[in-house]
């Protein structure tokens, strides 16, 4: 039979606005426990927003972690108590990329580093593109710019390492192979499996509605 890696005991060690980090105690193989730490997340989502030219949408902007803007897809935190993650997805490519879409689907759902992290992506493809106001941004956000990319010169990009965000990466080639096999995306409708639930979880129990970010 498979081994159950059971938990028998958990410590919060950081609590911040987007992120939590819990040491477990967990049972391995043999008999003995050994400790693992999770970087607790909200889950994201990023867009894939494809114009009538076979563009993508691709914005610019500065991650501090590794200090350097960075090319993306529009993308979002998933951190509105209660919020599904298709209603994260229009709001997100509204403001960041002031646009809205009529036709949508899910490309591809990432976990990103499961090795210490619970972060989890869903990636959505929204064609039929109607131009819209784009409110005011914030910090990062208002040095961002937009670009529009022919998707297979995107693709070439990722392959001559000039776009390295993962979730970029993984939605171009998802886009990509999605037109050239004829599989269509999934509904938005299909539930998000991968989406990560214990931060979430956490904040809500402590009365944090709305925004939970907010501690």
């Amino acid at each position: 039979m498979a081994h159950s890696f059971t938990v028998s005991s958990s410590e919060l060690l950081l609590e911040a606005p987007i992120i939590s980090v819990r040491r477990d105690q967990v049972a391995m193989p043999g008999g003995k426990d050994a400790a693992r730490e999770v970087v607790e997340h909200f889950g994201a989502v990023a867009v894939v927003a494809l114009d009538s030219e076979g563009r993508v949408a691709v914005v610019e902007q500065y991650r501090h972690t590794v200090g350097r803007r960075l090319l993306e897809l529009p993308a979002g935190l998933l951190d509105v108590a209660g919020e599904p993650a298709f209603d994260c997805a229009r709001r997100e490519l509204r403001e960041e990329a002031g646009l809205e879409a009529a036709t949508w689907g899910v490309l591809v759902d990432l976990v990103t580093s499961p090795g210490f992290a619970d972060e989890a992506v869903r990636v959505f493809v929204a064609t039929d593109l109607t131009q819209v106001e784009r409110p005011a941004a914030e910090d990062e956000e208002a040095d961002m710019t937009l670009t529009w990319v022919p998707l297979d010169r995107a693709r070439r990009a990722v392959l001559e390492g000039r776009v390295v965000n993962s979730i970029a990466v993984a939605g171009i080639f998802a886009a990509a192979a999605s037109l050239e096999s004829g599989v269509e995306p999934r509904s938005v409708d299909e539930p998000f499996e991968v989406r990560p639930t214990a931060l979430a979880e956490r904040r809500r129990g402590v009365g944090s509605g709305g925004d939970m970010k907010r501690i």
